[in-house]
């Protein structure tokens, strides 16, 4: 039996690791446990909510921080359903509550709702107060400080529970989010590892097989998870960023490795040695892991194209966990394939694994058959069911997740409810930012009169309306309740009623700048920046894939035709999206209750991940049926054995995917339930309608000429693995993943 003679740097890097197996397993581990351990240290910095965005909140946000400087503020609530503030026992719960703050050392400037100066304060119906207060120090550290002061509030609320007692403002919201993403985090270990073990001992039938690709993906996310942390000191990490370094570690670090595995134990069974067959699986699939593994990381690059702080976090974080799966399959894992041997199927598991790989490939084959038998109807049926699903794609509605998006068991999102309903906008109101030489003159005075006048005047902006000015006399911050959750359409339109009228009032002042902020305003800003960057990183990924997959397959064809077959499942995904998340589809399956649209960072994320991760199987497939071209069989012969041979491990490592973002559409952030919907319905297409239907139906229509390179550029490097070797008489027959 002949041995492989590649030099592809895969395969070099292959027969390294097999020749020095205890440098490559132990150094793996050791810079494994080094990175983590640095990461540790050094910690992890998140990026600052506070920080200005783009557009003219970000703008107006920029001069509130240079004219203000002020703390944080928060507000506690307080309703009865029955007392009113007048009452006795009311008033002595709003005594008890600002005496029991008061003497925290984070808190200070407690405004209490009894000072007639305060009015404000008191709800119309006169059952609910607010008690509003600063934390002290800086706002960029008011998340860190504000727990004991929620643990007080709670403390409260048990001491006077006929009453309802809770926090809110921007600090308690933030550190109520951001722990749940934390619970979300391992909520999602919990799940997926033992889910993703049982697949993979099925798939292999063997326990050491099956923990060989699990923990090998588990030492790529713990040392990004390191690396991350390092590097956040120079670029912050978004909230997001840990969840999916697990979700895509898990997912790469598994494909990978099992598409290694099964080719190293397919060598074997053809009658290699150990060490011939890993040095077979390191010319033909390290090479498509490598070539995946690139296309995955090009395509997260596009994050960067738009200049998003958010968007530049969540590309490194993906990027390094995707370089580690890399580094991790074509270096550790020859070598511990060479050192185990067979010893790897050890521990089988009795009835399944091989004939379950018999079976998927028997299943697979009489469908490629059928496939390739009548190719323009299973073109047409299968193209025809993509376009089926994209079609709802094209009512996609950009959305900002708002409070009610968030898991509405968080005490910060019950009292931010209570609060909306006796204080209409006061939770989440705008800020209307004017600067100029003196807000105290008379004509300012009188443009904010004006300006107050004509918000009420709308209909969406309501009383009291409340102006503060910073101590220079340069900066005046009005707050304007205004009416909608923040982010929902309502909202939106009384920011547009209010950006109407501030030109006709403060912005008509000669030598005055103003402008409105606030949530509503920096959200909305945001997503038009996102919407405004999208065509340029689509362009990006859509060029950078298609210049790989030319310079690997060295065909045009090819190349073009990934691209399509990639954005027809990407477009069906969408689809699913906003059946799911606009129309409703199956929500009350998957726990949501708000269908205001999609956040506006998961297409664009979703677009980079997933037509980086088509590629694993695309790539692997069509490596295994140029192999088998070059070997000297004809196209359709080709075909059907490309995608016969590599069903069993195709279908493993969907499976593992498929349910490790279903996880995540099980989490209590809507964020993760649209990230995790749209990712597993993507790759449960991507693996079956598309590769397994589509694609070989395609090729046979196209023959000779999916090959088809023109003279102009045959300058393209060989990057084949046994380039120019004789064919075989028969290709190894295909074992079970």
């Amino acid at each position: 039996m002949s041995t492989y003679k590649s030099n592809n740097l895969a395969a070099r890097m292959g027969r390294w690791s097999a020749n020095h197996w205890k440098s490559a397993t132990f150094g793996w581990l050791a810079f494994v446990l080094v990175a983590f351990a640095l990461g540790g240290m050094a910690g992890t910095k998140s990026i600052d909510s506070n920080e200005p965005g783009p557009g003219e909140s970000g703008q107006m946000e920029r001069i509130l921080d240079e004219g203000f400087k002020q703390p944080a503020s928060e507000s506690i609530f307080i309703q009865s359903g029955s007392l009113t503030v007048e009452d006795a026992a009311f008033t002595g719960v709003i005594e008890d509550v600002v005496g029991r703050i008061g003497t925290l050392d984070e808190v200070q400037n407690v405004q209490s709702p009894l000072d007639p100066a305060n009015a404000d304060q008191i709800a119309a119906s006169g059952r609910a107060a607010l008690i509003d207060f600063e934390i002290r120090g800086d706002a960029d550290d008011a998340a860190d400080k504000v727990g004991p002061i929620v643990d007080r509030v709670a403390e409260i609320q048990q001491t006077h529970p006929e009453f309802f007692i809770g926090e809110f403002g921007d600090a308690s919201a933030e550190d109520a989010i951001v722990t749940a993403y934390g619970d979300d985090l391992g909520k999602a270990g919990t799940l997926s590892l033992p889910i993703t073990l049982i697949i993979l001992v099925i798939a292999f039938g063997s326990l050491i097989a099956a923990g060989i690709p699990l923990l090998l993906a588990l030492t790529a996310v713990f040392g990004t998870f390191g690396l991350v942390a390092v590097t956040s000191h120079v670029v912050p990490m978004a909230n997001e960023a840990p969840a999916l370094v697990l979700l895509i570690g898990l997912a790469v670090g598994v494909d990978y490795s099992m598409f290694y595995l099964k080719r190293a134990r397919e060598e074997r069974a053809a009658g290699r040695s150990v060490h011939a067959a890993v040095e077979a699986a390191a010319a033909t699939s390290g090479r498509s892991v490598l070539v995946s593994g690139l296309t995955v990381m090009t395509a997260m690059a596009g994050m960067f194209l738009t200049g998003d702080k958010i968007f530049a976090s969540l590309a490194i974080a993906t990027i390094t966990v995707v370089a580690m799966a890399v580094a991790g399959s074509l270096t550790v894992l020859p070598a511990l394939l060479c050192r185990l041997g067979d010893k790897a199927d050890r521990l089988r598991v009795p009835f399944i694994g091989r004939r379950r790989g018999t079976a998927q490939g028997r299943f697979w084959a009489r469908i490629v058959d059928r496939v390739m038998r009548r190719p323009v109807l299973w073109a047409a049926l299968s193209a025809g069911l993509l376009i089926a699903l994209a079609i709802p794609a094209a009512q996609l509605r950009l959305q900002t997740g708002g409070p009610d998006s968030f898991p509405q068991s968080l005490p910060a999102m019950q009292t931010y409810n209570h609060m909306q309903k006796a204080f209409p906008g006061t939770a989440l109101p705008a800020n209307v930012v004017v600067e100029a030489s003196d807000v105290n003159s008379s004509e300012v005075q009188a443009a904010i009169q004006a300006f107050r006048e004509r918000a009420v005047a709308t209909g969406q902006a309501h009383e009291p309306i409340t102006v503060d000015v910073n101590k220079d006399g340069t900066v005046a911050n009005i707050t304007v309740p205004i009416d909608g959750s923040g982010t929902d359409s309502v909202s939106e339109a009384s920011l547009a009623a209010l950006r109407d009228v501030v030109p006709e009032t403060l912005g008509a002042l000669p030598g005055t700048e103003a402008g409105v902020t606030g949530l509503t305003a920096a959200w909305i800003d945001s997503k038009n920046e996102i919407k405004s960057q999208l065509p340029g990183v689509f362009a990006f990924v859509l060029l950078f894939a298609f210049v790989l997959m030319l310079f690997a397959f060295r065909s045009l064809v090819i190349a073009a035709k990934a691209i399509v077959l990639n954005l027809l499942s990407v477009a069906a995904a969408y689809g699913v999206l906003v059946l799911v998340f606009q129309h409703g589809f199956g929500k009350g399956l998957f726990g949501f209750a708000s269908t205001a649209g999609i956040d506006p960072v998961i297409p664009l994320l979703l677009f980079v991940i997933l037509f980086g991760l088509s590629m694993d199987y695309h790539v692997f497939i069509l490596s295994r049926i140029r192999e088998a071209v070059i070997r000297g069989m004809g196209t359709d012969e080709a075909v059907a054995y490309g995608i016969r041979s590599t069903a069993g491990v195709v279908t493993s490592a969907a499976i593992v995917m498929v349910f490790v973002f279903a996880v995540f559409a099980t989490l209590s952030m809507m964020f993760f339930k649209q990230f995790g919907v749209g990712l597993a319905v993507a790759v449960l297409l991507d693996a079956t309608i598309v590769r397994a239907v589509l694609l070989p139906a395609s090729m046979k229509l196209l023959g000779d000429w999916n090959w088809y390179l023109p003279s102009w550029l045959e300058w393209l490097p060989h990057f084949d693995p046994e380039e120019g070797e004789p064919a075989p008489e028969t290709p190894p027959t295909p074992v079970s993943a």
